[in-house]
């Protein structure tokens, strides 16, 4: 199963750096996001310090949008999704192949990011590790409800402005959590950054649980 789910991920990614959809238009987009934020805000250096942990979270909830939406596109283009189902893989190869590649698309972004809130919020973490590793456990959540709700649209007209308006309240748990882990970790709040780490993987674990055993049924039905 991880073997499939490996090679989903890297065909994934092959597309990606081949079109560099996330180098032309997410990352452009997530940093456009920051900068308006600091217009929109109009706010002091201290200020916007203070705020880093939730726009920096707000705005990669959106390129995850941008990347969910882009990756189950490709699959709608030349019946590559009914081709992937009658391979004989196993579904949860599918989902863990999907998120996989979400995934490393949005670290990727999340890295971009964080050297921004440095350049124009003047912001840079207290615990680095803190905040490296809540980056990539809320990744790995956003990336696994992400593909569960990519697969639910994916053959939908209106997929396009259906899947905001349904993923983006399931990912406010993560928005909450990670936004106060990394207040920790940037010292902006006074709480304990490692616990609402264990939401987050919590959330994540719930997520790709459901996917495994669920993608099948999602997959016929789409």
């Amino acid at each position: 199963m991880l073997r499939d789910a490996g090679r989903i991920a890297a065909k994934d990614l092959r597309i990606e750096r081949r079109s560099r959809v996330l180098t032309t238009q997410v990352l452009p987009f997530a940093l456009i996001v920051i900068v308006l934020f600091a217009f929109a805000l109009d706010a002091s250096t201290d200020a916007l310090r203070r705020f880093t942990p939730g726009l920096f979270w707000v705005t990669v909830l959106f390129a995850a949008v941008l990347s969910v939406q882009r990756i189950f596109a490709v699959e709608v283009e030349d019946g590559a999704l009914d081709a992937l189902r009658l391979s004989g893989v196993d579904p949860a190869s599918i989902f863990l192949g999907k998120a996989a590649a979400i995934a490393t698309q949005l670290v990727v972004v999340e890295v971009l990011l964080g050297l921004s809130v440095v350049v124009f919020y003047d912001a840079e973490p207290d615990d680095v590790v803190l905040a490296a590793v809540a980056g990539v456990v809320a990744a790995g959540g956003v990336a696994a409800a992400g593909s569960l709700y990519g697969a639910l649209v994916v053959n939908l007209r209106v997929r396009d402005t259906l899947l905001p308006v349904l993923l983006l309240p399931v990912l406010a748990p993560v928005l909450i959590a990670a936004t106060r882990a990394y207040g920790d970790a940037f010292g902006t709040s006074a709480v304990d950054g490692w616990a609402w780490l264990g939401v987050l993987g919590l959330f994540g674990v719930i997520y790709l649980l459901l996917g495994i055993l669920t993608y099948g049924v999602l997959l016929e039905e789409s």
